[in-house]
């Protein structure tokens, strides 16, 4: 790197990068259905300093949004992320610019909210792990998640060293980073990382399909059903279930309950929203 960085805000974040051109991120509404669109296609989306700021931005507006009920992330032109982007500099230094990548991981995966992952293309490096955050990974058959971080003389980020253990188990999380695989759509999908693989025109209408049927879900349970999943890894039996009784004693008394009673007592579909 060459010049002076620039100073970190107090909150440990970094200045956005300016720009003159179009935005990093495209984001649509509708419905309750959030897409959030990485729009770097001429260098395959790759991750810079003012995406990831970008990126948690619309995150944490999405956490506060009650009219917000379901984020979808995928990526503009022929890929979903190249990884970082390795032209790009790196500011203010490399251990700030990990830790707010690590923020924007962590923001997804803890997102009380359903997330899509919507991987049109090739997820490379961060960008593999990145989908991986997500609740539930729809893919393209010509995507491909490539863990190539041992190529670059690169250790593994964007989670990928908690996330696929417990996806593809130790030993083959392990012999994936190590060789630096490539793992196909379908490959992808046999070992648990893609929860759908389908032709790539297929694969709007799919994950349109998903979103809006999370969005007419009830929230609060699905954010719940989230939160004790999520924990689910690091807890023993006993906890889980604790964690499950608390939470279903608060869902009893809610809004969502009565009116999915209501529905079935009346054999109508529950109106969530």
């Amino acid at each position: 790197m060459t010049g002076e960085a620039p100073s970190a805000t107090a909150a440990g974040r970094p200045p956005a990068e300016e720009t003159d051109i179009d935005p990093v991120v495209l984001v649509r509404r509708d419905a309750g259905v959030v897409v959030v669109e990485l729009n770097r296609p001429s260098r395959k989306n790759g991750l810079t300093g003012e995406l990831v700021e970008a990126l948690i931005d619309e995150v944490h507006a999405v956490a506060q949004n009650p009219a917000d009920r379901v984020l979808v992330l995928t990526g503009a032109g022929d890929a979903f992320c190249s990884g970082m982007d390795l032209g790009a500099p790196v500011k203010p230094d490399e251990l700030t610019f990990m830790r707010r990548v690590a923020a924007l991981c962590t923001a997804i995966y803890n997102l009380p909210k359903p997330t899509i992952a919507k991987v049109n293309g090739p997820a490379v490096g961060f960008g593999a792990n990145f989908a991986l955050c997500c609740d539930l990974v729809l893919a393209s058959e010509n995507a491909v998640f490539a863990e190539v971080f041992t190529e670059r003389g690169l250790s593994v980020d964007g989670g990928g060293s908690w996330l696929l253990p417990r996806l593809v188990g130790m030993a083959k999380a392990k012999e994936i980073l190590f060789f630096g695989q490539r793992i196909e759509a379908a490959e992808a999908q046999r070992l648990g990382l893609v929860n759908r693989t389908v032709p790539l025109s297929e694969l709007d209408g799919l994950c349109r399909d998903w979103a809006v049927r999370l969005a007419d879900g009830p929230p609060r349970a699905i954010s719940t059903i989230k939160g004790l999943l999520n924990n689910a890894a690091s807890s023993t039996f006993v906890q889980a279930i604790e964690a499950e009784a608390v939470a279903q004693s608060l869902s009893f008394r809610s809004k969502e309950v009565r009116e999915g009673m209501a529905a079935f007592a009346e054999r109508r579909r529950p109106n969530f929203r």
